[in-house]
Order: structure tokens, then C-alpha cells, then sequence
């Protein structure tokens, strides 16, 4: 066991999406955990697009991190000391233990056991991408065989997971995605019935084109001008999912834009928030269907892999500008 812990600290408070200068790299000595504790040697590092939101001022589903301490992330690792009853040096578990090397952490911070082999699903299709998109999907959208559901970035780790969730429900599915590569992507690989550049042109008109009877569900990661551009084709009784609001860079001042009160109350439409986090009763149910469905060949993902802890710093602001291809890791080991 090394001597020191590298960890990532937040330094300063971005205003919109987090940079580089915002963190720093600090060396400090590996705890060693008490009673009721572990010490998992970190894997893998899980970069999120909700870590936007839990390094703002604005208010957010969990507090802020704060100035000056390790950057909050799902990892996953191998425990090498335990002072807990439950947990063995040699299990591979996945949960709280942010930016660092070395995780000293109670037992409440891990989300799951896992293997060597799923260690990296852990944190991606098995994990709280996989769950978000099936229990956001089933318990919000509520899909029926035959109905159309449009994904924004559908290319993504969550939205890559939804269309084909959707599709095994016997949804119709319209991915929404930026760029060529990744709308072809969400045919060829993740078996979307068609695909939408948003950056090719009308958003609207294709929508029209490809749902002339409207969109039942909508699963909303972006929010912003995509959003606006999808809910006016809403069917009746239609549902929109919010779980992303991906597209604003910021909320203080606040963003203004079309209302959307008018397209629920004629479509008799509902919208709803999902946070994962709300969920942790379900996490079983949900991988459990997860891998039934990964053994069956019925999902497929892709992996966005960076090594070195130096990759953090940027990492973040790297997932906004559109630079992963799959779920973004940082691999350490």
C-alpha cells in the first residue's frame, strides 16, 4: 500500500461548467479505517454530467461540495483493510468514494458489491446511468408496446440505455443526438429507429417528420432550446421525463424561455423530475434486470476511458464540450 493518497480537491467555485483551474492535486496520507470502517483502493473514478450541479452555489438536490475538499464521485475499488463485520480485504465494491486513490469511508457510502469483471459496468450501464435510464423510464414514461419515445442525447450513457430499454418494451424510439457520428451511432449500435442531428437544422420539423402522431414519452436530459423545440409535439396523455438539464450552463441569472404550461394542459401531458437518488430501494430490482438483459445480448455501451488521476481536472468540462465517446472513466489502476 502506498504511503500517499492523491486526491482532487475543488479550489474555487466555477461559474457555469467546472474547469480545469477549478481543482488541484494534493498529496496526503492514507487513512486507515476505524471501527465500521473500510479502505477501498480506488479502480475507476466515475465523471458525471450531474457534478455541474453539485459543485454550484445554486440550489441542487444535495448539498454543495465544498471549497477545499476531495471532488464527490461514484468510484469503484477493491477494499484492502476492513474494520467492518460485513465487508472483506479482497471484495470489490462501488459507491462514494470520490477523486482520490485511497477511500476511508463508512459503510452507508457503498451503493453496491460488485466483481472484478463489472467493475467498470458498475459505474456505467449497472450503475446509476443503467438504473436512472430503467426505472426513469418505467416508473415516470410508464411505456407501452407501440408508442414513440424521443431521448435527447441519446448517444449518451443514460440515453444510450433508454432506446434500447424502449425498444425492448416494444417502444418506437427517435434518438436525439449531436453531430453525424453519434446519430448514426444511436441507429447502428444502439438500435434506434432513427436519429436527429440537432446541429443539422429544424429539430421541429424532424420531429414531425418522424412522429406525426407525437411523442408519447419524452426522456429530457438537456432541457434548453432541444426541449422547447420537442414538447409541442407531445401526443395526448404524452410524459415527459426530466432528468438532464444538460444544456444550461448555468442558472444564476435564470434562463427564460417558451412556456411550457399550454402543451400539458391541452395534451393532458405530465412532466416529472426523476433523481436516482430517490431510488436506492430499486437499485436491486434494477441491475437484476439489467444483466438479464446484458446476457441476453439485448444491451450494448460504450466506454470513454482516461488514466491518470491528472486526467480529472478537466475531465468534467472535456464531458461537456462533447469530447467522450461512451460513458467517461478514469482509470487508475
Amino acid at each position: 500500500m502506498a504511503d500517499l493518497n492523491r486526491q482532487v480537491l475543488l479550489t474555487s467555485r466555477p461559474s457555469g461548467i467546472a474547469q480545469a483551474e477549478n481543482f488541484a492535486i494534493r498529496h496526503a496520507p492514507v487513512e486507515q479505517p476505524a471501527p465500521g470502517q473500510i479502505l477501498v483502493r480506488n479502480h475507476y473514478l466515475s465523471i458525471e454530467p450531474a457534478m455541474r450541479g453539485w459543485i454550484a452555489d445554486a440550489g441542487n438536490y444535495a448539498a454543495p461540495v465544498a471549497i477545499g475538499s476531495v471532488m464527490r464521485s461514484l468510484a469503484v475499488g477493491e477494499v484492502v483493510a476492513s474494520a467492518h463485520p460485513d465487508y472483506a480485504v479482497g471484495e470489490h465494491v462501488s459507491g462514494w468514494f470520490g477523486w482520490q486513490d485511497y477511500a476511508c469511508v463508512a459503510a452507508d457510502q457503498v451503493v453496491q458489491r460488485t466483481t472484478a469483471p463489472e467493475m467498470r459496468a458498475s459505474l456505467g450501464i449497472l450503475g446509476i446511468n443503467g438504473m436512472t435510464a430503467y426505472l426513469a423510464l418505467t416508473l415516470i414514461g410508464q411505456p407501452r408496446a407501440g408508442e414513440t419515445i424521443a431521448v435527447s442525447t441519446a448517444a449518451g450513457a443514460v440515453g444510450s440505455a433508454v432506446g434500447q430499454i424502449a425498444r425492448i418494451l416494444g417502444c418506437r424510439t427517435i434518438g436525439i443526438a449531436g453531430g453525424p457520428v453519434k446519430a448514426r451511432r444511436c441507429v447502428d449500435e444502439y438500435g434506434y429507429d432513427c436519429a436527429i442531428d440537432y446541429r443539422a437544422g429544424n429539430i421541429s420539423a424532424a420531429i414531425a417528420e418522424h412522429a406525426p402522431k407525437g411523442i408519447d414519452i419524452y426522456f429530457d436530459n438537456v432541457a434548453g432550446a432541444i426541449s422547447d423545440s420537442v414538447l409541442p409535439h407531445l401526443a395526448q396523455r404524452g410524459r415527459v421525463i426530466v432528468c438532464g438539464t444538460a444544456s444550461i450552463d448555468r442558472w444564476e441569472p435564470w434562463p427564460t424561455g417558451p412556456r411550457v404550461e399550454r402543451h400539458l394542459l391541452v395534451k393532458r401531458a405530465r412532466m416529472e423530475g426523476f433523481v436516482i437518488f430517490d431510488h436506492a430501494d430499486r437499485y436491486a430490482e434494477a441491475t437484476a434486470q439489467l444483466r438479464t438483459w446484458i446476457a441476453q445480448g439485448r444491451l450494448t455501451w460504450r466506454e470513454d476511458i482516461l488514466d491518470g488521476i491528472e486526467s480529472c481536472p478537466d475531465a468534467l468540462a472535456g464531458l461537456y464540450r462533447g469530447e467522450n465517446d461512451g460513458k467517461r472513466l478514469i482509470r487508475l489502476i
